[in-house]
């Protein structure tokens, strides 16, 4: 990016925090690897390392940019209940989808009620959960 970017001009990437705050598949993957050790290997958190604040910042400070930043962004991601939180991930698209169809019914079962009881479910059967992403940005001067 540095390189095709104008002096005075300004790169910036954003990437979900899987490790931390992407809470959505945080839980799931917490719960799968719980239940299947070898599932560890296909969580983003694991699979995607740069993505953290600090890992971002190295980057873009030996790229050459100048007065890299970074900052956290987090959204709510609210569901009206399990389900509706449970739903995404039969879908078969992305990792987390991806894995669960691999799953047995049985398979499946537990890990669907290994996260309904470690889910934060308000007692009107909702659930609040963040999703965080990392921006960073840093200019070129020369």
């Amino acid at each position: 990016m540095k390189r095709v970017l104008r002096p005075g001009g300004t790169a910036a990437v954003y990437v979900w925090d899987h490790a931390g705050q992407m809470q959505l598949t945080r839980h799931f993957w917490e719960a799968a690897i719980a239940l299947d050790p070898a599932a560890e290997a296909l969580d983003e958190a694991r699979r995607f390392p740069l993505c953290n604040r600090d890992r971002l910042l190295a980057l873009f400070k030996e790229s050459g940019f100048d007065h890299p930043e970074c900052r956290a962004l987090d959204a709510t991601t609210p569901f009206a209940s399990f389900d509706d939180y449970w739903l995404p991930f039969l879908g078969g698209q992305g990792p987390a989808p991806t894995y669960c169809g691999t799953l047995s019914d049985g398979q499946r079962t537990l890990l669907r009620e290994r996260l309904r009881a470690t889910l934060p479910i308000d007692r009107d059967g909702s659930i609040a959960l963040i999703a965080r992403a990392f921006a960073v940005r840093g200019n070129r001067t020369a």
